[in-house]
């Protein structure tokens, strides 16, 4: 996900001024993640950072950074509007926004709220989101998507394979936590996330399950680093794992800001990926 989010703040064409082209990112069920504040500090440029949640959850994520000076020195140069009895923030840069994914209303209203612009390139994440959707829904947030921006991709993350043994027991697993997985049987295969895209409106979708990530698309020097802090050996149980989780993506893009958006086949292309043994 971090590594598509570069992606995107790196793409673009110049405008006429020759200055960055402003961007906007949207981030559905975005929870408690900080990555508006990772990127402050990196000094990467963002026009407009709108994160959407149920109310509960803003409320809490509102009141914690209205508490906190460090955080809310980062939201513009301008004052930024707080109110942590309603869950909302909108800043010159970033918005904390309520609404439900369900009530379609919400989501305009938060649009029109954060100031977005339908006409800048846009980048819309949901981790572990539309998943806990039924499949209606899901589908309508697609389809809002994809006629709201001229110019956008839409990432996902979330889960795959729910009919063999590991994807049963996933399953059950998160209903006994009352999390039901809504949306799993709907989009239970990569080539189905991609056709969900690609029915509601976008141009080209992509799905790669995640030990393809590991294996074809992250910095091989930078894997191998990673490999050696600790002595790790459990890698059929990581392998199967990694095989029921994805991140699909879904591109609408007329004027080349996304072309070299998205995963390549070139990095890791002669690695061979372990076998992922059946799950008994």
């Amino acid at each position: 996900m971090r590594m598509l989010l570069k992606q995107f703040l790196d793409s673009g064409i110049p405008n006429g001024s020759g200055l960055p082209q402003k961007k906007q990112i949207l981030s559905l069920g975005a929870g408690f993640d900080t990555t508006f504040f990772q990127l402050v500090v990196e000094e990467q440029s963002v026009h407009k950072f709108v994160e959407v949640d149920f109310a509960e959850v803003t409320k809490k994520k509102t009141m914690l950074i209205a508490t906190k000076e460090v955080l809310v020195s980062k939201l513009g140069p301008t004052k930024p509007e707080i109110d942590p009895g309603k869950g909302e923030i909108v800043s010159e840069h970033y918005s904390l926004l309520p609404c439900d994914l369900r009530d379609l209303k919400t989501l305009d209203d938060a649009f029109t709220k954060a100031q977005l612009d339908a006409k800048l390139p846009t980048l819309i994440l949901a981790e572990c989101v539309l998943i806990y959707l039924e499949p209606t829904v899901s589908r309508q947030v697609v389809k809002w998507c994809a006629e709201k921006f001229e110019t956008a991709a839409f990432v996902t993350y979330e889960q795959i394979h729910p009919d063999d043994a590991f994807g049963q027991q996933m399953l059950r697993n998160l209903e006994s936590r009352g999390c039901p997985l809504l949306g799993l049987h709907d989009t239970p295969t990569l080539e189905s996330k991609e056709r969900r895209f690609t029915d509601l409106g976008w141009q080209r979708a992509l799905a790669m399950d995640m030990d393809a990530i590991y294996h074809q698309q992250l910095d091989p020097i930078d894997r191998g680093r990673i490999e050696r802090l600790e002595i790790f050996d459990e890698f059929e149980e990581w392998n199967i794992m990694q095989a029921h989780y994805c991140v699909a993506y879904g591109v609408k893009d007329d004027t080349g800001v996304f072309e070299n958006f998205g995963f390549s086949d070139r990095k890791g292309a002669n690695i061979e990926k372990p076998a992922i043994p059946p799950m008994m």
